[in-house]
């Protein structure tokens, strides 16, 4: 079975550092793009950052500068190293990836359950 697995969310302080992984399991073939989605209460879902295969990324504007995505192909793993959090980042983060499932054609989008990350004092 392949599937999408976020874990590193919790409960943070303002200003501190949290790093999210989403690590991509099952027989795989090939990932593509890889991306991190989050979804505050009574909010849309809205894209945080993606990363290509090759390592090009591309983030929101409301993080650029105190998040960094970076991924690692052989794992088949995304990493969201999240710093000098605030309080309205308080969401539910999901990660999204393209996946090419062995045997299959093609690659298809795939979302994990997601994680909590609440930051508080």
């Amino acid at each position: 079975q392949v599937q999408l697995v976020e874990s590193g969310g919790g409960l943070v302080q303002p200003v501190g550092s949290l790093s999210l992984s989403c690590a991509a399991s099952g027989s795989i073939f090939s990932t593509n793009h890889m991306a991190w989605y989050r979804q505050a209460p009574g909010k849309e879902r809205e894209l945080v950052a993606v990363i290509t295969r090759s390592g090009s990324t591309n983030c929101a504007d409301s993080v650029k500068g105190r998040f960094t995505l970076s991924r690692d192909n052989a794992k088949k793993t995304a990493t969201l190293q999240m710093n000098s959090l605030k309080t309205e980042e308080t969401a539910v983060y999901y990660c999204n990836a393209a996946l090419w499932r062995l045997g299959s054609g093609g690659y298809v989008d795939y979302w994990g359950q997601g994680t909590k990350v609440t930051v508080s004092s």
